[in-house]
């Protein structure tokens, strides 16, 4: 995971998680689609949702960046964009009580992908995986996720591994067409054989485990 087109081409990706003060999310959501065309008219931004189940009051965005030159010149524009900075960010940062980011990349085997079709929801797993790197378990854990995709009842959007933050972190984002659909296929993942040996397999490599459904924003690309 660690060698490959990320390290040839330099793209990257800042995932940024937010908390957002319980009695300000509404609020804060109403800001992100009214206002936020002045973010995105500086650089890509892969999707943006909020928290449904396993977390409360998370919004969580992902920004797609050429390099860290690139991402550089688009905090420095964005710093002097009085539009941004004035209507959304004065007004907004009042309503977020902590923000993360991380740099990752796509693993070498995984392309960003799109959802079937507009209108469900995804799930966003993170994955604390022993200290060695991919060189100890990056096979495992490559061979536990085409396990799931070859069931078929979910679709991979992209599996990312951090370069900064928490290290020896993996973070997958799948799409399913609602809840109901992601509980039925994953009870029927949990009896095939071929998803439980892999999985039995990779959770050697498995420190802690936790997943967030997501639901896109208006905004979002991915939705």
């Amino acid at each position: 995971l660690a060698t490959g087109p990320r390290q040839n081409n330099g793209i990257f990706y800042e995932i940024r998680t937010y908390d957002i003060k319980p009695a300000k999310m509404k609020e804060f959501l109403e800001m992100v689609n009214k206002y936020f065309h002045f973010r995105t008219a500086h650089s890509e931004l892969v999707g943006f949702w909020y928290s449904e189940l396993g977390a409360m009051n998370k919004v969580l965005h992902i920004w797609k960046y050429d390099n860290f030159a690139h991402r550089t010149a688009v905090r420095h524009a964005l710093a002097n964009d009085k539009d941004w900075q004035g209507k959304f960010i004065s007004a907004a940062l009042p309503l977020v009580e902590k923000q993360h980011n991380e740099v990752a990349y796509l693993v070498p085997w995984c392309q960003l992908g799109k959802p079937s079709k507009e209108g469900g929801v995804y799930e966003w797993v993170t994955f604390q995986m022993k200290p060695g790197g991919p060189a100890l378990w990056g096979e495992s854990f490559r061979a536990a996720i085409n396990a799931h995709i070859n069931t078929g009842y979910t679709k991979l959007i992209g599996v990312f591994h951090t370069e900064y933050g928490l290290l020896n972190t993996v973070h997958v984002l799948w799409w399913n067409e609602s809840p109901d659909q992601r509980a039925a296929g994953r009870h029927s993942a949990h009896e095939d054989a071929r998803v439980v040996a892999a999985v039995r397999d990779s959770v050697r490599f498995l420190e802690s485990q936790q997943n967030v459904l997501l639901i896109p924003l208006q905004c979002s690309p991915l939705k």
